[in-house]
């Protein structure tokens, strides 16, 4: 009997945590388009990619703090500190994320190659993201 409730547990946060990523990864695809469609001058890829990212990380925290880890801060700068670490973990992902779509980039040299990319770097990086967060910034005490 705990077994299944154990599962069903760990589904569930599974079907939610990758919910989430979707809607980030939407999220981020979002807010590149946007900036590359009001932005084409130089250096105008990376910094589109540079807004998703920061875009979908905004809403990846908000989304994990609250529905996945049920973590709450006590104070404004407590906060602060959990998406410093949060924000923190995430750049090994953000590699992984940037170096898929900016390759694909390079290979393809289409847009939508180039989100096809950043949607595989986002998948994998997320699964890597899950396991960093839970062990190191929304450990519980």
């Amino acid at each position: 009997k705990e077994d299944f409730f154990f599962f069903f547990y760990s589904f569930k946060i599974a079907m939610l945590y990758t919910a989430f990523a979707i809607v980030a990864t939407l999220s981020n695809i979002l807010a590149q388009d946007i900036c590359s469609y009001l932005y084409s001058g130089d250096f105008s890829i990376l910094v589109s990619i540079i807004i998703g990212t920061g875009f979908g990380l905004i809403v990846k925290y908000i989304l994990d703090k609250k529905y996945i880890f049920q973590y709450k801060t006590e104070t404004p700068a407590h906060n602060r500190q959990i998406f410093f670490l949060y924000t923190i973990m995430g750049i090994l992902t953000t590699m992984i994320f940037w170096g898929f779509e900016l390759g694909f980039h390079y290979f393809f040299q289409t847009k939508e190659m180039r989100y096809l990319g950043g949607i595989l770097g986002l998948m994998i990086g997320y699964i890597c993201k899950y396991h960093l967060d839970k062990h190191y910034v929304f450990k519980m005490v």
